[in-house]
């Protein structure tokens, strides 16, 4: 009876061992949980309800296709160029393939290693003084390895790899939107040169016109040789402004070509004028909308997903890793034979490894993760206060060019008026060539900036398509 009565309480003692055991697995693997779950990305700041600046009410939010707005066929033409031809995208198209890439090596942890290793030799010895002996010898194995991702390291490796991909493809959008951008302003700027080219040689047509009417005054006495070296100067002067418009002309055709993927020799576009471009009217929409218009939103977005997961990993980095072998193989004394009676082998084992002491490198690993969290977390900020200057700056430069531009037609008009007026009266002896000469200024500089105020225009509204996100839209998830 006693010795029934102590079997029963060491067999309770065991039961009790074993739910303690339980238990404290329990509290381990829930500890463990919230050490590896990471904190949840900060979210957006707040967002304003209402822009400063006043858009255009009437108008249509931006399309895929923005450019073709401005009803320039050549434009539309370039930009598809660009688009299947520009090194750029061809950049941006492998850093996503290097992605897909990487997501494929963070999803292999989460599955078993399998190995096959397949050897044979021929030892041969000879004791001293004597003959030569030898053995043969064959093997063949299958290896299978895997790590159980108790505390989710792997998983959230996974993850980490699965939003850098996102990130790396609303980047590819980034790159379309500037390249896109930045063909259609450069080919504006190749128009609004050429635009001044002819205003800068009409004026120096206008000069020597001029000069003319000095010289011919001067032959009959009624003008002085200053005035026509003061004319002379001016006929000088709006020459050498000629050629640096052409160099810029050139110079960013040749930059054109570059965003186009072609070389410059030989490239030229047709257009030689802004003035038959039509000037599109965008709405804003609410800025609350950004988040999901603009790619480079959606990429910080992404990438402190990434640095979320990555600080997840980096705390199950501290955990008990928990792995599981296996092999199976053969063996045999023939070489390269394995049907001779070969000898079979079969292994199993399992592992369990805890960090117990690295110098603090694990612990200051997840400090690091942890940190860079933290600092993608102000670029996210950064970025979408960015975001919102870049658009209001864009509405003001549209309405108040727009208004620059029509007051500068009337100041063109009225610089022409004059430089006839001061031209007859010149020619009748009613005032000095001073006065024609501060008109053909007056007149010179304001056609130069009229056209100027123009190709501002056009860039204003370039930049406010690209500010908004140019049409694109956050994928469904």
């Amino acid at each position: 009876m006693i010795t029934i009565k102590e079997q029963k309480l060491g067999g309770g003692f065991r039961m009790r061992r074993r739910l303690a055991l339980f238990l404290v697995v329990l509290a381990t693997l829930a500890l463990g949980a919230c050490a590896t779950s990471g904190n949840p990305p900060a979210p957006a700041p707040g967002m304003p309800g209402a822009w400063s600046e006043s858009g255009a009410s009437d108008a249509a939010s931006p399309v895929r296709d923005w450019w073709r707005s401005f009803g320039s066929a050549e434009l539309s033409g370039l930009i598809d160029a660009s688009l299947s031809a520009s090194p750029d995208m061809a950049i941006a198209a492998e850093h996503v393939r290097q992605a897909e890439a990487q997501v494929r090596i963070a999803g292999s942890t989460l599955f078993p290693v399998l190995n096959f290793g397949a050897a044979t030799a021929r030892h041969e010895t000879r004791p001293q003084g004597g003959i030569w002996s030898g053995d043969n010898s064959s093997s063949a194995a299958l290896s299978a390895s895997y790590e159980i991702d108790l505390w989710g390291r792997n998983a959230s490796g996974v993850r980490a790899a699965q939003s850098s991909l996102s990130a790396t493809r609303f980047d590819q959008e980034t790159v379309r939107l500037t390249l896109v951008a930045g063909v259609a302003s450069a080919y504006f700027q190749v128009l609004s040169l050429r635009g001044r080219l002819v205003i800068a040689r009409e004026n120096l047509a206008i000069a020597e016109r001029v000069f003319k009417v000095v010289d011919s005054r001067v032959r009959n006495g009624a003008a002085s040789a200053l005035d026509l070296a003061r004319q002379q100067a001016a006929v000088l002067t709006q020459r050498a402004a000629i050629p640096p418009l052409e160099l810029q002309e050139r110079q960013t055709l040749f930059a054109l070509a570059i965003l186009l993927g072609r070389a410059p020799e030989g490239f030229d576009t047709a257009a030689s004028a802004v003035t038959g471009l039509a000037v599109p009217r965008v709405a804003p929409g609410l800025p609350a909308q950004l988040l999901v218009r603009r790619p480079d939103l959606a990429s910080a977005e992404a990438q402190l997903a990434a640095a979320n997961a990555n600080v997840a990993a980096a705390r199950a980095a501290l955990l008990p890793g928990i792995g599981l072998t296996g092999s199976v193989g053969l063996a045999s004394d023939v070489l390269l034979n394995f049907l001779n009676g070969p000898t079979a082998a079969l292994a199993i084992g399992a592992s369990l490894l805890q960090p117990i002491f690295d110098g603090g490198r694990l612990r200051a690993q997840v400090n690091v993760a942890t940190s860079y969290e933290r600092e993608l977390v102000e670029n996210y900020r950064k970025a979408v206060l960015a975001a919102l200057a870049d658009v209001e700056s864009a509405l003001a430069a549209g309405g108040r060019t727009a208004e620059q531009e029509l007051l500068q037609e009337k100041v063109v008009e009225q610089a022409r008026l004059a430089l006839r007026l001061a031209e007859i009266r010149y020619r009748e002896g009613a005032d000095d060539l001073l006065t024609a000469l501060d008109a053909q200024r007056t007149l010179f500089q304001a056609e130069d900036q009229l056209a100027q105020i123009r190709l501002s225009r056009l860039q204003g509204s370039i930049g406010l398509f690209k500010a908004l996100g140019g049409g694109w839209k956050m994928p469904e998830s």
